[in-house]
């Protein structure tokens, strides 16, 4: 006769512990980043392209990833892509370019690389989420710098900051995350030069500004560049780029997992570097649309929209958990940012802008919440 093992429980059979035996408290202890579900709504919460490619497009693109060869490792290092970008984009030679999953990636490893005991990651706030979330990742502390009311650099603070604390990295949204506003020039200069580490300008939002840093990196060699093809209109994709001299992507490049970027992205993404007219075109009426709802916003009564070089725009108003509700109930999805700063972005809502037809349904609700 076969005996049965007897049943036992498994952590008692295996002596298991629990994740809070094991994860790190501040992990424990910190939310996970939060997406909202936009079921049947109308999507204007996380600045994504409203626009879907062209059919014939769409065609084009399904034959060409049809062809490739899932069985194999994507190519090391994504060579071709990254000479195809280095082109299509207009990058000096003289700089090298990496690329991410996306640029959340990017910040996580260019913190990670810099993560060196006894140092810091600084930033003015409110701005990306990430910056702060990837330092506490690598048990780094974040020293945050407000903004002045109206969102611009307190210079003064971020100077004494920079000399206290001398930050490994300091992040500089370019535009401005969640606030959309655009920071001048000789500032971020000043900074620069202050700076006793690593400066990182993201350039999430370049498509909409209109404007860049990139002709300024030769001048800086402790400056990089994050750039994200998300918000042109291939956030389905995730493919960040980082642009900067040699000698700091040689060692940055050592903490990218070495097949980080799959062959679908970089498949796409190739095909994508011969049809960048076609994105620019979209950006360019969502500019237009950027417009043309900040007049309509400047228009309502209690409402005060900040001005915009992104393809959001911040908005205050008087009651920003009962607009978020009342938006949702008539289909619309945005961002409450209220939570991210109680002081500076009280009652405040991100909205993303959308096709013509979404923005004439988005002012048509607000209206309706006005009155």
């Amino acid at each position: 006769m076969q005996l049965r093992p007897k049943k036992t429980p498994l952590n008692k059979k295996l002596n298991m512990t629990s994740p809070e035996q094991l994860i790190r408290p501040e992990i424990l202890n910190m939310p996970a980043y939060p997406v909202a579900s936009a079921q049947d709504l109308i999507k204007l919460d996380i600045m994504e392209n409203p626009y879907e490619l062209p059919e014939e497009t769409q065609f084009e693109l399904g034959q060409h990833l049809s062809r490739l060869a899932l069985n194999r490792y994507p190519v090391a290092g994504n060579y071709p892509l990254r000479l195809k970008m280095r082109t299509a984009l207009q990058i000096p030679q003289e700089l090298e370019l990496m690329l991410g999953n996306g640029s959340d990636e990017l910040i996580h490893l260019i913190i990670q690389a810099c993560a060196r005991e006894g140092t810091c990651v600084m930033a003015p706030v409110p701005s990306f989420v990430m910056y702060a979330m990837s330092a506490q990742l690598n048990r780094l502390p974040f020293v945050g710098v407000p903004l002045q009311t109206d969102f611009s650099i307190d210079m003064p603070a971020m100077l004494s900051a920079l000399k206290q604390h001398k930050p490994s990295v300091l992040f500089l949204a370019y535009p401005n995350n969640p606030t959309g506003n655009l920071w001048p020039e000789d500032q971020i200069a000043q900074l620069i030069k202050a700076s006793p580490g690593l400066v990182v300008i993201d350039e999430a939002y370049q498509p909409f500004a209109e404007t860049s840093w990139l002709p300024h990196l030769l001048e800086a060699p402790n400056v990089v560049l994050i750039r994200t093809l998300s918000k042109l209109g291939l956030a389905g994709i995730r493919l960040g780029y980082l642009i900067g001299s040699p000698q700091w992507l040689k060692h940055l490049d050592k903490v990218r997992p070495p097949f980080n970027i799959n062959v679908l992205t970089q498949a796409t993404a190739e095909f994508m570097m011969d049809r960048l007219a076609l994105l620019d075109w979209q950006a360019a009426i969502l500019r237009e649309q950027r417009i043309i709802l900040f007049k309509a916003l400047s228009h309502l009564p209690g409402v005060i929209p900040f001005e915009s070089h992104s393809n959001f725009i911040l908005v205050r108003v008087p009651n920003a958990v009962a607009w978020f509700e009342g938006l949702k109930t008539r289909g619309i999805l945005v961002k409450n940012v209220s939570n991210m700063h109680p002081t500076l972005l009280a009652n405040c809502l991100r909205l993303t802008v959308g096709t013509p037809e979404q923005t004439a349904l988005l002012i048509y609700a607000l209206q309706e919440l006005a009155r």
